[in-house]
């Protein structure tokens, strides 16, 4: 082999310098095959954000410090390079397309967004879109540093698009132009998350929002974890990681930041878990009161307790462990608008010989008072008596029971877990009277209810004599 020239020499050592620039560069680093520090495999939630992608609208609602927003920058950057990886599952476009990446304001859109995925003012390049494929930026006008968009080179040959803009610009810097791919990057405001949602109809686009839910079951988190209808819900998907969900947080950094959040956040910054803030009634989170759903022993003492109104009846069952003495709330009724005789077979349909603790007093002025209530479902067949309503000396039993383990809650109770996330008081200290038919049926049960637990009866013994027979079967009938 001939020797080089000193110009081919040149390009020869600038082709490796540029092979080895592209071949490490921030991308290619991510979810890698193996065991390293970034594998696929250490990072579950975030591959199942990725393959979740053929739905129209994903959140990725994350603790503090899990990876959430380079998670965004690595889809956004897959769709606009066209650079899938060979384990990718989720959605693809063949062609390239316009996309925008969202931040809180102008400087968290560039100290965050912009650094994520073009890198950071002082090191431009050393983001998630490698540096060869950025074939153009665009400055943005009144803050240093800033870009507006960039072009990036698709693998088709075509240039794809990013626009980089902030929630503070309103709803109106929405409207318009037809989006492929939106990443939102901190939650949105509702009004412009919904003018988003619009920008990617005529391309059949999707929208991809990672956050913290620090602001709690805002309209934006509820439209994921509670959509108002199936078809809805047919277009919505959300993934939720906390601290034990990732690898790279150690001990010593997790007690560091577990030492500067205050309590009523800590749920939202370890878990994904959405916050009510200071205001929250049992700052708890719901995953430490979960238990998976199982059939009760028959021979647990269980009773109810009903929170009555036309708008809605609800109805929780508990069930108390003999050997610990844990209550387990195990089932629920949940419904508005129907006649006591509509509630009454669905209480009885999970056992008629259960007692049950009521509301002692009904909720509106066209209610029927709580003792005529009483009377008429007694008259259904229901066995109920009137529960305290000592609020709150009910709330704290409650909190009490449940930070130390005492009460908790099977995992299928959804009504439940919907109001639990709610349950809040206002900047004057009064409980919010919203969606809390559950909550205040919790309180009725821990207070009168679980006093009220009764095993299921003893079968009749059956004996000589017809007498003897009939008065067994009285006996049960009225245990």
């Amino acid at each position: 082999m001939s020797k080089l020239t000193l110009d081919e020499r040149v390009r020869l050592d600038a082709l490796r310098a540029e092979a080895e620039r592209r071949t490490t560069s921030r991308f290619a680093t991510f979810y890698p095959d193996g065991d390293g520090p970034l594998a696929r495999s250490r990072y579950q939630k975030h591959l199942d954000f990725f393959a979740a992608g053929t739905t129209k609208e994903r959140l990725f609602m994350a603790a503090n410090r899990v990876g959430k927003s380079e998670a965004g920058a690595y889809e956004l950057t897959c769709h606009l390079t066209g650079l899938y990886p060979h384990w990718w599952t989720g959605r693809r476009f063949d062609e390239p397309v316009e996309c925008w990446a969202v931040g809180t304001n102008s400087q968290t859109t560039r100290d965050i967004v912009q650094a994520k995925l073009l890198g950071s003012v002082q090191a431009p390049g050393t983001g998630m879109v490698p540096a060869h494929l950025i074939e153009q930026t665009i400055s943005a006008r009144g803050l240093a540093g800033a870009l507006e968009g960039a072009q990036v080179r698709h693998v088709s040959g075509g240039l794809s698009l990013v626009g980089l803009k902030s929630y503070e610009q309103g709803r109106q810097s929405f409207e318009g132009t037809a989006k492929h791919v939106v990443w939102c990057d901190e939650e949105p405001p509702q009004d412009v998350y919904t003018e988003i949602l619009y920008r990617t109809i005529t391309t059949q686009g999707i929208v991809l929002v990672t956050f913290t839910p620090l602001q709690g079951m805002s309209d934006v988190v509820k439209g994921f974890l509670e959509p108002e209808t199936t078809a809805s819900a047919a277009f919505k998907t959300f993934i939720q990681a906390g601290w034990r969900d990732v690898p790279h947080l150690d001990d010593s950094e997790r007690q560091a930041l577990l030492a500067t959040t205050p309590p009523y956040q800590i749920a939202a910054r370890t878990e994904g878990e959405p916050s009510l803030g200071s205001g929250a009634i049992y700052p708890i989170a719901e995953r430490e009161i979960l238990v998976p759903t199982a059939t009760i022993p028959e021979s647990w003492p269980r009773c109810y307790a009903m929170d009555v109104g036309w708008n809605r009846t609800a109805a929780l069952w508990g069930a108390t462990d003999p050997g610990s003495g844990r209550i387990v709330l195990y089932d629920e009724h949940y419904r508005g608008q129907g006649e006591p005789a509509s509630h009454a077979e669905a209480i009885k349909a999970r056992g008629t010989w259960v007692r049950g603790v009521i509301d002692p007093a009904s909720a509106g002025s066209s209610q029927v008072d709580g003792r005529a209530l009483i009377d008429i479902y007694g008259r259904l067949g229901l066995r109920l008596e009137p529960a305290q309503n000592a609020v709150e000396a009910g709330l704290t039993e409650t909190w009490n029971l449940l930070v130390s383990g005492r009460l908790v809650v099977q995992e299928h109770l959804t009504n439940w877990r919907s109001e639990f996330r709610k349950y809040h008081r206002d900047e004057q200290g009064r409980i919010v009277k919203v969606a809390d038919h559950l909550m205040d049926a919790t309180r009725y049960l821990v207070l009168s209810g679980r006093h009220a637990m009764r095993p299921p009866p003893r079968p009749p013994q059956h004996t000589q004599g017809h007498a003897t027979g009939e008065s067994s079967l009285t006996d049960w009938m009225g245990a």
